[in-house]
């Protein structure tokens, strides 16, 4: 019987990781496979700036999952993440004559005009639709009710063009088909936060090596989504400038590191140990680490913008490595004046494994499983040969992988589904060709109607009106004179 099971790719600023898992009938997940590569010398702020080394990562990390599975992988999930993601707001209105009635096409319309807007140096990977506003009233869907002017709000999420063109690169050159694309945020949100949080307001803090995602959800919407530059390894950094390595100011702040300290709690005698001669005041340890913790916070507070800053009853929910950090709650509450902070440790699907550092509940997991939770292609090929071309004939074509995707989107479109560079060729070329149909169908048309005029002019003509007169003439003389 052949196997089936899903795979999703993570492109981490520190560590690549890879996940196989299947999907059972009770809505479970079992995770099959794991691995992970370093990836902190060709990935910066979860940015591919090296697309060589990168292709070679993503190329090990497939191997190695054939390895475990013994079974070769014919397509993987991506997350897209990283530095220059950004958020932003944009308005599509249109007016409709004799206050008409709001139908899908319309709508569809106004969604298709948001997407080709175009944001120089800018990709849009996501549109998000806040609402519409119908008239006077703000509705999520204005099908079926009468205005005569209908605005669409959208949140469009950009990357730059580079890094979106390198990301795809990456995966050309390592010839891996890639299933979907997939805004890591958005599956991260779907698989750590509660109906109920995004309902009433939330702002979900992915803590990150290099990077620090914030995204902002009011009544089931994204509102707003950025990543700063700004991770633990920036507090790794600082301590580091103790002089030492930063293997060991890791060790350190994983050690002695904590969030936040009450001021009487701080004992100025006692000392850290770097190594075997050196130590470091505990006093000035804690400074520098909540320094940098505390400019990372006031960074993601700035992200959550002032129009839902009292409405997050849902509270901040922390995520990712950095959430482990002793006190983090605390600090983000003497911060923001939120007192409702919850770790998401692990995500809300049930998975199952016997790779520990699946089932750790350290949220380091939690984005890739997340990504995981959203597939629903099969990426499983043929039986696995240690000794044959690992990107042998079994593994899918680009076309045959998006005609999967196409099918899968035919009864809908996913919120954060990013198009891949292939999709977008194919929907440019589709564009054009259909440009030039409507084009060709409006010569002939334009001509029709041209030769319609022509011979209308020449039918009223007066040399055309004496010619039909005498010919009438010359009809009658003939019957007279029979």
């Amino acid at each position: 019987m052949p196997k089936e099971f899903i795979v999703a790719i993570e492109l981490g600023s520190s560590k690549m990781t890879g996940i196989a898992g299947k999907k059972n009938l009770d809505g479970s997940i079992q995770v099959l496979a794991s691995v992970k590569e370093d990836s902190s010398s060709f990935i910066r702020k979860g940015v591919v700036y090296n697309i060589d080394k990168t292709a070679q990562c993503l190329t090990n990390i497939v191997s190695r999952l054939e390895k475990q599975l013994k079974t070769t992988i014919t397509q993987v999930y991506v997350g897209v993440a990283g530095q220059s993601i950004r958020s932003i707001h944009n308005v599509i209105a249109k007016d409709i004559t004799d206050d008409s009635v709001v139908t899908q096409d319309m709508v569809i319309e106004l969604m298709d005009a948001n997407r080709n807007i175009n944001y120089p140096d800018q990709e849009i990977l996501d549109a998000a639709v806040q609402e519409y506003k119908v008239d006077a009233q703000y509705q999520l869907d204005p099908v079926g009710i009468q205005c005569s002017h209908i605005e669409g709000n959208f949140l469009n999420i950009l990357q730059r063009k580079t890094f979106y063109k390198n990301l795809n690169k990456c995966f050309e050159n390592a010839e891996i088909n890639v299933a979907e694309m997939y805004l890591a945020p958005l599956a991260l949100a779907d698989s750590v936060l509660t109906e109920a949080e995004r309902r009433s307001g939330c702002a979900l803090v992915d803590l990150g090596a290099d990077t620090t995602t914030v995204s902002v959800y009011f009544k089931n919407i994204l509102r707003h989504l950025a990543v700063i530059p700004l991770g633990f390894n920036n507090i790794v950094k600082d301590i580091a400038s103790l002089q030492m390595e930063e293997r060991v100011a890791e060790q350190m702040m994983i050690k002695y590191g904590c969030a936040y300290t009450e001021n009487n709690e701080i004992d100025n005698n006692m000392k850290y140990s770097i190594d075997q001669d050196r130590q470091v005041e505990c006093r000035k340890f804690i400074e520098i680490v909540e320094g940098r913790l505390e400019e990372i916070i006031a960074n993601v507070w700035c992200q959550v913008p002032e129009d839902y800053c009292d409405k997050l009853l849902g509270g901040i929910i922390l995520t990712g490595g950095g959430s482990n950090m002793k006190e983090i709650e605390k600090a983000f509450q003497n911060y923001t004046h939120i007192d409702k902070i919850r770790i998401a440790k692990f995500v809300t699907q049930t998975i199952t494994s016997q790779i520990p550092e699946v089932t750790a509940h350290d949220g380091r997991m939690n984005t890739v499983l997340g990504l995981l939770a959203k597939g629903d292609i099969n990426c499983a090929g043929g039986e696995y040969d240690p000794n044959g071309d690992l990107f042998a004939a079994q593994r899918q074509s680009p076309a045959d992988t998006l005609e999967q995707r196409r099918a899968r989107q035919a009864t809908e479109t996913p919120a954060g589904v990013v198009r891949t560079a292939e999709e977008i060729r194919r929907a440019e070329e589709e564009a054009r060709l259909k440009k030039e149909e409507e084009e060709r169908i409006a010569r002939e048309e334009a001509e029709r109607i041209a030769r319609e005029e022509a011979e209308e002019r020449r039918r009223n003509s007066p040399l055309s009106k004496f010619g039909r007169w005498l010919k009438k003439a010359a009809t009658e003389i003939v019957k007279e004179e029979e």
